[in-house]
């Protein structure tokens, strides 16, 4: 009886080794994914942003945007964005789409953790 018991402890011991190592393994894992995405997204904001800034007189814009109401400040930046060169268009769009990866890779990771890694 003695015997069957300590053969037990060591299993239970084990399977909770077992556990703490593959909960570690999964987190490694998931986060290489993550960082990867998230550093790319968030490279090329900054990289689309800073050329956004050399393209354009960002303070000029934000001179010109109107200080009424939602809906105008909506109309102005369609406006804007529809009435500026195709590189700046572009930019834009790149800066969005690394905004919304960088979003979707951190409300991963919050799932994640929220799951127990």
């Amino acid at each position: 009886m003695i015997e069957n018991t300590e053969h037990r402890e060591r299993n239970d011991s084990i399977s909770n080794i077992e556990q703490v190592v593959m909960r570690r393994v999964r987190l490694i894992r998931i986060l290489l994914l993550i960082v990867s995405t998230a550093t790319f997204a968030v490279l090329t904001g900054v990289a689309t942003l800073w050329e956004i800034g050399r393209e354009v007189w960002v303070a000029r814009v934000f001179e010109n945007m109107p200080r009424h109401g939602l809906f105008a400040e909506f109309q102005f930046w369609i406006a804007a964005f529809l009435h500026t060169r195709l590189s700046v268009e572009i930019l834009v769009v790149l800066t969005l789409t690394s905004l919304v990866f960088l979003i979707r890779e951190l409300v991963r990771l919050a799932l994640s953790y929220a799951r127990g890694g």
